[in-house]
């Protein structure tokens, strides 16, 4: 069991845990995470949002919840023993800077066996093991846009996880086949895949063989384990 979550830099390049380049969905204003400093972000209030648009899941006190940093993320779950993914938003240069700070972060929690580094980017994910090769890895793919997959090109993803040192696949769930899964295996890699939400991936997972299901709603996830 484990989490995943997305990290970004602050202008101040801090660490923090936001999917969003920008903060006009969480904190409702017209700002990049990148313009503003770590400081800057912490005032914002990142939680209201979710009480008025999820009626049914709101509660009090997620009124003014604050925007994280990944040191006070690993704070957190550092007396839990569960996987932390953790996947790099960046861009070019920006790449660099992230995979520092990250590093240095995962050494001074010593989670080096806990924290697998995911990215798009697969050269970011090559600054990672350069910086420190005992860093798990995993390359993350997804489907082109209204463009199907062929057969080769998925066979292809696994080659270029490979070229780039990760440890681990994590594919988009329609990309998943019992084929690329072995493919992976054979080379000792194991396949994660994002997102699924349905109980019947626990399922599949158990009779593909993957190492990982990433979901948005682990409760029924958790339920069907059990039931199984």
């Amino acid at each position: 069991d484990g989490i995943e979550f997305d990290v970004r830099l602050s202008r101040d390049r801090v660490p923090v845990v936001i999917h969003d380049a920008t903060l006009s969905r969480t904190a409702t204003i017209s700002r990049q995470v990148a313009d503003l400093t770590s400081q800057e972000l912490h005032k914002l209030d990142v939680g209201s949002w979710f009480n008025s648009k999820f009626s049914d899941l709101a509660r009090q006190e997620y009124r003014g919840e604050k925007l994280p940093t990944l040191k006070s993320v690993f704070d957190f779950f550092s007396s839990s023993p569960g996987l932390l993914y953790v996947e790099m938003k960046c861009e070019g240069s920006a790449c660099e800077a992230l995979a520092r700070e990250l590093v240095d972060l995962i050494h001074s929690f010593s989670f080096c066996e806990r924290a697998i580094v995911e990215c798009f980017d697969l050269m970011a994910l090559g600054q990672v093991k350069r910086l420190d090769s005992r860093i798990r890895t995993a390359a993350l793919f997804e489907p082109r846009f209204k463009q199907p997959t062929s057969f080769v090109k998925r066979m292809a993803m696994v080659d270029k996880a490979l070229d780039c040192g990760a440890d681990e696949i994590a594919l988009h769930h329609t990309l998943v086949t019992q084929r690329i899964v072995d493919r992976a295996r054979q080379i000792n890699m194991p396949c994660v895949v994002w997102t699924v939400d349905h109980p019947r991936w626990v399922g599949r997972a158990a009779s593909l063989g993957l190492k990982a299901l990433m979901t948005n709603n682990p409760a029924a996830m958790v339920r069907a384990i059990l039931e199984n």
